[in-house]
């Protein structure tokens, strides 16, 4: 653990952790007192079409401080790990102190580490990849990657397992190869304030539980009843935490309180995947405990 008082005002920070930890607050508190501009680093905030289910800053913490890459890109569009680095590398150029937070781990890892240069996925080999998840799922396409690549990705995330299965029918060349060949990261992380919330399961697991309540006071739902009439589960922006629960109640499949139940159920073990990731990849950033800060 370490105190925030010694974070130096001109070095860039980054900010990772679980859903529901406090990332976002602890980044608005540095850019008020230190100045700064927050950075999106989360896979599902980026799209426009879910502020409150995704807990996007406010439109007040906006007006706070300068935030970017939240909320830019339309719903039902692709966006990848290789997007969010040609979207962020300017604003490391920018001369603005970057504050960068989200709990998207691979993104602050490819970021700090690098990131293969891989060829988009034709848009045939990714409906085929869609088909054979929908129909095969996760165990099949996983069992058709190379012995290298099968080692080295989340086994258990269907996004990553389908990923390397795209990459290895596109290219012919598995991931892990790939990803040998990584050029030099946009943001070494010694150059950086690494900080990982590093969190209680049953403190995190009431966090959790409270906010989707209060997802649905804000307007939750009827958020979900805007996104109805275009919904698709097969888009990007539909892996939003809470979403398929909550369309699935303006569907007639679920009570409200069903399909509460059922987000809060998905969002921990989300929150469970985050973890082990952080613990994995991220061993030599400084821990934060919120409840001792």
């Amino acid at each position: 653990m370490f105190d925030l008082t010694d974070i130096p005002a001109d070095r860039p920070v980054l900010i990772a952790g679980p859903t529901a930890s406090g990332k976002s607050a602890l980044a608005l508190d540095i850019a008020r007192r230190q100045g700064g501009v927050v950075i999106n680093a989360d896979a599902i905030q980026v799209y426009g079409n879910w502020r409150v289910l995704t807990a996007r800053p406010s439109v007040e913490e906006e007006a706070e401080a300068p935030h970017l890459l939240y909320g830019h890109i339309p719903g039902d569009a692709d966006y990848s790990v290789g997007h969010w680095l040609r979207e962020i590398a300017p604003l490391l150029r920018s001369g603005e102190r970057p504050i960068i937070t989200g709990g998207t781990g691979l993104y602050f890892t490819a970021l700090t580490e690098g990131l293969a240069d891989i060829p988009a996925t034709p848009p045939d080999i990714r409906a085929e990849a869609d088909t054979r998840m929908a129909e095969d799922g996760r165990e099949a396409l996983l069992a058709e990657l190379d012995e290298e690549s099968r080692a080295r990705i989340d086994q258990l995330n269907p996004m990553r397992v389908q990923r390397a299965w795209e990459v290895l029918r596109a290219t012919g060349r598995g991931i892990a190869a790939w990803q040998d060949d990584t050029p030099p990261p946009l943001l070494p992380l010694d150059r950086t304030v690494p900080i990982l919330f590093d969190v209680d399961k049953d403190w995190l697991n009431a966090r959790i539980a409270r906010r989707f309540d209060m997802m649905l006071d804000q307007g939750a739902l009827e958020e979900a009843r805007a996104n109805l009439p275009h919904w698709a589960p097969a888009k990007l922006s539909a892996k939003a935490i809470g979403a398929p629960e909550l369309i699935a109640h303006l569907q007639g499949e679920l009570t409200l309180d069903q399909a509460r139940d059922a987000a809060t159920i998905a969002t921990r073990q989300f929150a469970k995947r985050q973890r082990t990731w952080f613990r994995s990849k991220m061993r030599n950033w400084r821990k934060l405990n919120p409840e001792q800060s």
